[in-house]
């Protein structure tokens, strides 16, 4: 599977106190990997590293491109894009849609900003709401849509960005117990249509186990990954999933290691 993005001994200090310490993960094409870790660990700051929000104190991040500066063991090509924003799409616990403007232009606006006429925006957005489930939706306000449509609408104007990686800030946080299942189930779905490469920020061990293919444990003080977990089932997962031996078994494992 080809490598598309890597981090490389990331290390960030605030006002002399380390936060992440030689921090060092990878992302291959389609892959969902989550970053588990407890509130207030450091999985944002990483974040905004991995985007180019943020310069690392020290390391680098790397994205596959036709730029040679760095080759991976399987000789793909890889791109430094340490504090270079603009590479990598980002969606967070917020849907952070703009009110004023209807689900279709929410959506497409990432098509628009990228120079394309807000015609074409429309007709190419438009296309893929029965595939996210927003169908019907395309001139209704956000405050017209539930929680869980919102967050929809947030993935697919994230998937129109047209980034190779999105990361994904603990998006589906804010929704209830109830909602939150159902859409870890679309969430499965559509990834495994879409193949969205990937990287999930969680704290939420039951959401890790169900949507990764593998999960990167940060913890300590400063923050460093100190576990890798291949999570081995087929997807897309059901719900039911979580009722099983195999999921209890993967649940005390990541709660030993955390």
């Amino acid at each position: 599977m080809k490598e598309i993005l890597r981090a490389s001994h990331i290390k960030k200090e605030y006002i002399d106190k380390p936060v992440l310490e030689d921090i060092n993960l990878n992302l291959h094409q389609g892959e969902i990997v989550c970053l588990l870790g407890v509130s207030g660990v450091g999985k944002t700051t990483l974040f905004n590293i991995l985007s180019g929000l943020m310069i690392p104190d020290n390391g680098n991040v790397f994205l596959a491109n036709d730029s040679v500066d760095e080759k991976t063991d399987d000789g793909d090509l890889l791109e430094d894009i340490t504090g270079k924003p603009g590479h990598i799409s980002y969606m967070l616990q917020k849907d952070l849609l703009l009110p004023h403007k209807t689900v279709i232009d929410n959506v497409s606006l990432p098509l628009v900003l990228n120079g394309m006429n807000k015609k074409e925006a429309r007709e190419k957005a438009a296309s893929f709401f029965e595939r996210f489930g927003l169908s019907g939706t395309e001139k209704k306000y956000p405050v017209q849509l539930s929680g869980g449509m919102k967050q929809r609408a947030a993935l697919l104007r994230t998937y129109l960005c047209q980034k190779p990686v999105a990361l994904l800030d603990e998006p589906f946080g804010a929704l209830d117990t109830l909602t939150r299942e159902a859409i870890h189930e679309w969430y499965l779905k559509i990834m495994e249509e879409i193949k969205l490469s990937t990287i999930f920020i969680t704290h939420d061990i039951d959401e890790a186990i169900l949507i990764s293919d593998r999960i990167l444990i940060l913890k300590g003080s400063p923050a460093s990954i100190t576990d890798e977990i291949i999570i081995g089932e087929p997807k897309p997962r059901e719900g039911s999933f979580v009722l099983t031996d195999k999921f209890l078994e993967y649940k005390r494992l990541i709660k030993s290691k955390l």
